[in-house]
């Protein structure tokens, strides 16, 4: 099924990318700034605006584990739990965050990390749910999600094709009807080297489901190429503003370069049109500036036709250059001024 609805938005390769701006932790625990962010996101034309709701506490335990230092990772060697405290987002806000997205025009909706996030979530009505990579072989959650009956949005990232299988195997067995897959590559920052778009259409024809992209790579050029492949979803980190600083500030998009994303894979998705192997009537008017032989000095009545006294030139409305060699040692049947369009009436 390749396209499905969210809160009532089509989704799927015969509509305009449906783009996700994901705030994750770069309110950096200030209220004030995630409603800031939450309005940069309408201001720039997404369709939705996605959190992350989980605690320190859900999502882990303060055993001291660091991340390896020798990751390729922004949080390289910072204790987990001391991060996942600095970088979720207060369960306190969420009422407020989602009603002025509604109230702006867009569509609000999270990740949760655990049964518990979903519970609290469908007490807010959101009209989807986004698995997040780390959380795609987390079973008994995709089972919680699917039971709501609401459309899922699942990320594949750091997940082998059996493993993806595996997740959309529980997901419809548990009830999900509505289900989209992102390509992600789980590096912070991703490189344009590991994101490997052809991976897109593959998924598609595999899932028979809409398909799109979880950009974790900086700039929009990688999300416009997805469009380009057939993603029917591209899902980016914005921030306010990258020297400011956040969690993920390093490779989300500032406001003037979300809206570049919401335009620019607009404008992706338009032009790929479907197959034309004709002129379009828009064409037409400038076959015109096609060349054509023309006159190019006086030729007297029954005179031979020469490269000299011909030329090919612009506009075209005599005959085409296809016929120059056929005119080509040919009788002029009656005398020609310079600047005359060519016509067989005249050879």
């Amino acid at each position: 099924m390749f396209e499905i609805v969210i809160g009532g938005r089509p989704v799927g390769p015969a509509h305009k990318p449906f783009i996700i701006a994901e705030m994750s932790g770069n309110h950096n625990q200030d209220l004030a700034r995630a409603l800031a962010l939450v309005d940069a996101a309408a201001a720039a034309g997404v369709d939705a605006l996605k959190l992350q709701t989980y605690t320190a506490d859900t999502i882990t335990m303060d055993t001291g584990f660091a991340i390896d230092a020798a990751a390729q990772s922004l949080w390289k060697g910072k204790n987990l739990y001391q991060l996942y405290q600095e970088a979720h987002t207060p369960w306190a806000w969420h009422a407020e965050i989602f009603a002025r997205a509604r109230q702006l025009g867009m569509l609000a909706f999270s990740s949760p990390f655990d049964e518990t996030a979903v519970d609290f979530l469908e007490t807010l009505d959101v009209p989807a749910y986004k698995i997040a990579s780390f959380e795609n072989a987390h079973w008994p959650l995709l089972r919680k999600v699917a039971a709501t009956g609401k459309p899922v949005i699942v990320s594949t990232g750091a997940a082998t094709l059996a493993e993806t299988d595996d997740a959309v195997r529980v997901l419809r067995a548990a009830g999900c009807r509505e289900l989209v897959l992102l390509k992600c590559t789980s590096t912070y920052p991703a490189s344009p080297a590991n994101t490997n778009l052809r991976t897109i259409p593959v998924l598609a024809a595999t899932f028979g489901c809409p398909v799109g992209l979880s950009d974790h790579t900086m700039g929009v050029g990688a999300s416009v190429a997805a469009v380009a492949l057939g993603a029917s979803v591209i899902e980016k980190h914005f921030c306010l503003s990258r020297a400011e600083g956040g969690v993920d500030a390093a490779f989300s998009l500032e406001p003037h370069e979300l809206k570049m994303l919401v335009e620019e894979t607009e404008r992706a998705h338009q032009a790929l049109g479907g197959v034309q192997l004709f002129v379009q009537p828009d064409e037409e008017k400038s076959r015109v500036f096609k060349r054509s032989i023309y006159v190019a000095q006086p030729v007297a009545a029954g005179e031979v036709l020469t490269a000299d006294n011909l030329k090919i030139i612009r506009p075209g409305d005599g005959l085409w250059p296809r016929h120059w060699a056929t005119v080509l040692g040919r009788r002029a049947t009656r005398a020609l001024a310079p600047g005359t369009p060519l016509g067989w009436d005249m050879v």
